[in-house]
């Protein structure tokens, strides 16, 4: 009896993870406990560092915010200027165009599987499910944002389902960057007409929609060109092991 009721219990288990690991309807509400039970613990881990560091480090803490309060202050009035003569710019031309980027920095959970170093459930305050973000790390493009199970999952740039618009060196040929699952990313669709070489610099184009024009993605290691196209191999240049925080672009223009 023991061992039938051992038995129907295994059968029972493997049906219930078999349902989970395939059906949404399940893995919607469990991932999204889940993943509040993970924030909260990262929030408690956060504040207890932070109390720690106020106590101990607070002198040199508060020296090290000095110097970045007064680097961020030069950007910030750079930046302003910069704002100002475009709004200038727009009022003189009569141009009804408007510029107001949103940028988040956002928090990294998990990953989404063991194994899986590409793809990780983030902390976001305010998201929308239907847009796609772009995900920034030091002003190198990290991956994408998109919607799983109505959470924010990251696709760092190697993971294949990672995709955006770019140009390519100082004649800016258009073409599709993506990951393949292996350590470059590979970029498509690039028109022959357009010349193309080792070492030429990639940034995003921002005709997506999903990231700023100019932000630096890699570089060309080898070129391939097949029917009417150019397809490069690209060295990235984020390739961080501890991915604990990004920013996230909320709004492009």
């Amino acid at each position: 009896m023991n061992k039938e009721l051992l038995g129907f219990f295994f059968i029972f288990i493997a049906l219930f993870m078999g349902a989970l690991y395939y059906t949404n309807i399940i893995q919607e509400p469990f991932i999204h406990a889940l993943n509040s039970i993970k924030s909260t613990y990262h929030n408690t881990i956060k504040y207890s560092g932070d109390a720690i560091d106020k106590h101990f480090l607070q002198a040199k803490e508060i020296e090290t915010l000095k110097e970045k309060l007064t680097k961020y202050e030069n950007n910030h009035l750079v930046m302003q200027q910069l704002a100002s003569e475009v709004k200038d710019l727009f009022n003189i031309n009569h141009s009804n165009f408007t510029a107001d980027p949103r940028v988040e920095l956002v928090r990294t959970i998990s990953y989404e599987k063991f194994g899986d170093l590409n793809r990780l459930w983030l902390d976001v305050d305010e998201y929308n499910s239907s847009k796609i973000y772009g995900l920034i790390y030091k002003e190198m493009v990290a991956g994408i944002v998109i919607d799983k199970g109505a959470e924010p999952l990251a696709l760092l740039n190697k993971d294949i389902k990672c995709s955006y618009a770019v140009y390519i060196g100082d004649d800016m040929a258009p073409g599709v960057a993506h990951g393949n699952n292996e350590k470059y990313l590979i970029v498509e669709f690039i028109p022959t007409w357009h010349e193309i070489h080792i070492g030429d610099i990639v940034r995003t184009s921002g005709l997506d929609n999903i990231f700023y024009k100019g932000l630096k993605v890699g570089e060309i290691i080898s070129i391939t060109r097949s029917q009417g196209y150019q397809t490069a191999k690209i060295k990235p240049y984020y390739d961080s092991n501890e991915p604990n925080y990004f920013h996230m672009i909320k709004r492009v223009r």
